[in-house]
């Protein structure tokens, strides 16, 4: 599906005409017809993220079709004035909090994060046994790590 189609296909999702999304992205009606017509002029970004909004579908699908198009069954999060769409009320807290940091405080706080997400990566890798007792023990859950 290309990005023309995808947007059709959101606002449809969305149940809203070309003028009420012109109307809620901000832009003339014209500019979504041409979004939609068979040699489409590209939306900028913002105006994809605002589409996403209005539609209800996920930013990342509308713009590239990655992913799934509906947003999770958990109740989406929204904040357009800020250029947020989030799935996730916690996400949304940490976004303000990250925003109200000093700037130079931000890497240390992406740091931390990108440090427990590869702790939590490394928790779920496959652990292969590199003894039969160390087999036996990752099979009762009862594994130290490697016995060597």
């Amino acid at each position: 599906m290309n990005l023309t189609q995808r947007i059709r296909t959101a606002r449809k999702h969305g149940a809203i005409s070309q003028a009420s999304l012109a109307q809620q992205v901000g832009v003339h009606r014209s500019a979504v017809s041409h979004w939609e017509s068979t040699k489409p002029k590209r939306p900028n970004i913002g105006h994809l993220l605002a589409i996403a909004v209005a539609t209800g579908v996920q930013f990342e699908w509308l713009a590239t079709g990655r992913g799934t198009m509906l947003l999770s069954a958990a109740a989406a999060v929204c904040d357009p004035g800020n250029g947020v769409v989030v799935e996730d009320a916690q996400e949304l807290d940490l976004l303000r909090a990250f925003r109200d940091v000093p700037l130079q405080s931000r890497p240390v706080l992406v740091e931390l994060a990108q440090q427990l997400a590869r702790q939590r990566a490394s928790r779920n890798a496959i652990v292969k046994p590199t003894t039969l007792m160390h087999a036996l023990r990752l099979r009762l859950g009862d594994d130290p790590g490697p016995i060597l």
